[in-house]
């Protein structure tokens, strides 16, 4: 009896949250999905699967989705091999450097959107400080640098990537014991070789929800990209934000269908890692 009465006081205290999650979470997401089987020309249509069909097929939106996927992977990719390396030194450091290193990581985590893209203009741009001083020095490679194309966005989107995989993988080194480090060595292992071969499977399904996040991260990021390029590169979070204010005219119907492309995709990147993270489960337990 005092157990169901628990019970009962319990789901009155998370009621205001779950009213909260499905005012803000839950109905505007089925909107959204009743929205994009909505017709953009004629509103008397309730289900039509033409947003769906010109997301697809359109080579506008075609190049939205690649670009996004092509960033987002490589940023991804980067961003997880440098904040391993990262993460692995702020875990053997100690004392006030480990202090100094991991304020210095939730410093420029926070450090993204607008701000950002002005930070790389002003250091990368047409007359930035970095291409100036190559000029002067004569590095080719670098005066030549254009930071208003897709290479400049890699760049900064490697910029947010690094110091939030860094954050998220340091818990996960506590669970690489001494011990194993010793033991290899006492067999004449080198470092690499425990890294290959104990450390990074071990760590492995923390590596892979950290690229989850990263993913997710990079592909919904909008406010650095159109603070640089606004318009001038197809991307997809930018094509759904235009769809919605528009200058001339809007269609919500179709960045609802944007939306939703981009949630599956998101999606799909769960699905694979969790998919992987139980097949090595598997693999350990054998």
């Amino acid at each position: 009896m005092k157990k169901n009465g628990n019970t009962k006081i319990y789901l009155l205290v998370l009621l205001p949250f779950l009213v909260v999650v499905f005012l803000y979470e839950i109905l505007p997401l089925m909107m959204m999905i009743i929205s994009s089987f909505r017709s953009e020309t004629d509103s008397s249509v309730l289900f039509t699967l033409e947003n769906y069909i010109a997301a697809f097929t359109k080579l506008s939106y075609q190049r939205a989705i690649l670009n996004s996927l092509k960033i987002t992977l490589i940023s991804t990719l980067i961003g997880i091999a440098i904040g391993f390396l990262g993460a692995q030194s702020a875990h053997s450091s100690q004392g006030r450097l480990k202090n100094l290193f991991l304020t210095i990581l939730n410093m420029t985590s926070n450090f993204a959107g607008v701000p950002l893209a002005f930070a790389y203009m002003i250091i990368l741009g047409n007359s930035g400080v970095l291409l100036l001083l190559a000029e002067t020095l004569g590095l080719d490679f670098l005066a030549n640098f254009d930071l208003y194309t897709g290479s400049g966005l890699i760049l900064m989107y490697v910029y947010f990537q690094i110091p939030l995989s860094t954050l998220l993988l340091i818990p996960a080194f506590s669970g690489v014991r001494e011990e194993w480090k010793e033991a290899n060595t006492l067999l004449g292992g080198r470092g690499y070789h425990f890294w290959f071969k104990v450390g990074i499977p071990v760590l492995l399904p923390s590596i892979l929800g950290t690229m989850s996040v990263l993913f997710a991260n990079a592909l919904a990021a909008y406010a650095t990209a159109y603070a640089l390029l606004m318009n001038n590169y197809s991307l997809l979070p930018v094509n759904i934000t235009g769809m919605f204010t528009g200058d001339m005219t809007t269609r919500p119907h179709l960045g609802a269908a944007l939306s939703v492309v981009m949630m599956l995709l998101m999606l799909a990147a769960i699905v694979i890692n969790n998919y992987i993270i139980r097949q090595t489960t598997k693999w350990k337990g054998r």
